[in-house]
């Protein structure tokens, strides 16, 4: 007596890296008319499942790249901290605006460094590899004729919205990019904090962009010599280096900001927008898509990296089948 066929399909068959071509939709449509799938089913499965066992150990990309492109990021925010601090504020003659951008300009630099961490050493929600064995399919406890999807990559069976990441060398659920200056995927997990660095980054650049031009009108009324503590001309290179820094990381982290805030808002990743995948999930407004990254209820801890999300412990997630 045979025992009830479980279908175990390739979902890289017939398609690129990050979604499935028209060949591998076709190839869907024939499968569903013959009777091996049946759209629009889902099998709920815990998250506890598809966690990955090593979700609470400390998660880093060993990427050459993204590691250079993570250390450039510090300098870069290190070399930010030191030209204000020691080339704009100490040399001021009034105490008081020293103090009050010195305090905004380290308090946005640490948050901003802070969610850079969180970012870089948060597993973004990697699916368990070699999971898809026979073993573990069968105790999923499928009905016959039901399908899941294994990837070819990591051998791990895909949950919806899933994509593989070829740095990662992972399958990660909500993907929506592979960021190198992070070194990491932007996930589920790790968006939060993704969304809080590309918003301080822009805050701290704006805010010494502001502060090297009220720097060079200062020193142009007053003499070079008294306005810094450096010569004239070491003065100038360094405030103009800082300056298209700052402007250079303004305009590139607020268009990240923009990006992902939009994508949160219409639930939506960016690999499904680039792919233009069919909604296969339930739509949500705009307000509860901003809590599923955030955490539950709003509050001050939105903007901390320091804070992890509450997702609620009845989540689960779908495969489809």
């Amino acid at each position: 007596m045979k025992s009830p066929v479980h279908r175990c399909r390739d979902p890289e068959h017939g398609r690129g890296e990050h979604g499935r071509g028209d060949h591998g939709r076709a190839e869907s449509r024939q499968e569903s008319r013959a009777g091996y799938l049946q759209a629009e089913q889902r099998i709920p499965i815990s998250k506890d499942i598809i966690t990955s066992s090593s979700a609470s150990a400390m998660w880093f990309i060993r990427d050459a790249c993204g590691i250079v492109c993570a250390v450039i990021t510090w300098m870069l925010v290190l070399y930010a901290e030191f030209v204000v601090v020691f080339v704009m504020l100490l040399p001021s003659k009034n105490l008081t605006y020293s103090l009050i951008n010195g305090v905004v300009f380290n308090s946005l630099a640490f948050l901003a460094l802070a969610s850079h961490f969180r970012a870089m050493c948060t597993d973004p929600g990697a699916v368990p590899k070699g999971n898809a064995t026979k073993e573990y399919i069968e105790s999923l406890q499928l009905k016959p004729g039901q399908v899941v999807y294994k990837c070819p990559k990591c051998c791990s069976i895909k949950p919806d919205r899933a994509h593989h990441c070829s740095v990662c060398k992972r399958c990660i659920r909500k993907m929506d990019h592979h960021c190198p200056w992070v070194n990491n995927c932007v996930g589920e997990n790790n968006q939060k904090y993704f969304v809080l660095f590309t918003m301080y980054i822009a805050l701290i650049s704006l805010h010494s962009l502001t502060m090297v031009v009220f720097h060079f009108l200062y020193c142009f009324e007053d003499d070079w010599t008294k306005c810094s503590s450096f010569s004239p001309p070491a003065t100038v290179i360094l405030l103009i280096l800082l300056c298209f820094e700052a402007l250079l990381f303004l305009i590139f982290t607020s268009v990240m900001f923009g990006t992902q805030v939009h994508s949160i808002c219409t639930d939506e990743t960016g690999i499904e927008q680039l792919k233009k995948e069919e909604r296969r999930w339930a739509k949500k407004n705009k307000w509860m898509n901003m809590r599923a990254v955030f955490g539950h209820p709003f509050s001050i801890l939105w903007f901390s990296p320091l804070a992890t999300p509450e997702q609620g412990k009845a989540e689960t997630y779908q495969y489809v089948v």
